[in-house]
């Protein structure tokens, strides 16, 4: 026994090690307009996937709580994904999305998924603190083609 007890604190010191600190987190809300029929979008932070939101008429919002780490007040942000809207005419249309932006202290802030622009603009906006969140117009370099 007295083997286990010596073990169990030296792999608690590896996992802590392996794994970064965590400072708090904040939250991302997408939900789908009226005039879409489906998304698929993608949330990437500092490179890394850390959500996918798929929206229809079945479900048409979610939020995701996304994880900081800790020590680490700025993260850039990389929305990705398609919307398909149905147009005032009835046409069924699949736009693109993509943008790239930077988040402030996000910890404990409410993020709301956005597009304007005819569903060519896309991004993050937290309408308490709306300087918490930048995000630069245009496409961004980081999503890739979906493969299906």
């Amino acid at each position: 026994m007295p083997r286990i007890a010596v073990a169990l604190p030296g792999l608690a010191l590896a996992a802590l090690l392996a794994f970064p600190a965590l400072a708090g987190d904040f939250s991302v809300t997408d939900g789908k307009a009226d005039s879409e029929v489906s998304e698929v979008s993608r949330i990437y932070l500092d490179g890394k996937l850390v959500a996918t939101f798929r929206l229809d008429d079945q479900r048409r919002e979610r939020t995701v709580h996304i994880p900081t780490q800790e020590g680490q007040s700025q993260h850039t942000y990389t929305l990705c994904g398609e919307i398909t809207v149905r147009t005032e005419e009835g046409k069924v249309e699949t736009h693109e999305i993509s943008s790239d932006g930077t988040l402030r202290n996000p910890d404990g802030h409410h993020f709301f998924a956005l597009g304007s622009s005819g569903f060519t603009d896309f991004f993050l906006i937290d309408p308490t603190a709306p300087d918490s969140a930048t995000h630069s117009p245009g496409r961004s370099d980081v999503c890739a083609a979906p493969i299906s």
